[in-house]
């Protein structure tokens, strides 16, 4: 079950604002977000899988780092436990409609990590179909890349409500 974020995990010393995220299933969730960009890490690529529900299935070992989470913290949680406030709301509706109608989505994510910061992606999401048995289920992979600094700068601007 997806928890409030909790001072105690922050970046040591950073001043940080305290929002609410409201989520599509009507839940909310206090997130606090600090001023600070963890850079991709070079040579990896980050994976992750869901159920349908956007329920986390699996995670390699560069998700997990680049969270700030523990693995057992993100298996069996859902993904927008990793959604930062910036990014609009419209944008993983366009991903789930999209992958909803069995095409892949591909775009920019601004990520929120369990310490506060934040890190960008070029994100592709993957539907994709298993047979077991006699029924069917369908999971969706992820894989991201690390964005150009400037297309994450002109993303920023363009994505951000403006106040």
């Amino acid at each position: 079950m997806m928890t409030d974020m909790r001072e105690a995990d922050l970046v040591p010393t950073a001043a940080h604002r305290e929002l609410t995220l409201s989520y599509h299933d009507g839940r909310t969730r206090r997130v606090l977000v600090i001023d600070q960009e963890v850079p991709y890490p070079d040579g990896k690529l980050i994976v992750s899988r869901t159920d349908s529900a956007g329920v986390i299935t699996h995670a390699n070992q560069a998700f997990v780092d680049m969270s700030g989470y523990e693995r057992d913290e993100l298996i069996g949680e859902s993904h927008c436990i990793l959604r930062h406030p910036d990014m609009p709301s419209a944008a993983f509706r366009d991903l789930w409609d999209t992958v909803g109608r069995g095409a892949k989505w591909q775009g920019y994510v601004k990520n929120l990590r369990k310490d506060g910061a934040h890190y960008w992606v070029f994100a592709t999401a993957i539907p994709m179909s298993v047979q077991a048995a006699s029924w069917a289920t369908r999971r969706y992979a992820a894989r991201r890349r690390a964005p150009r600094s400037t297309t994450a700068s002109r993303c920023m601007r363009a994505c951000v409500p403006r106040s």
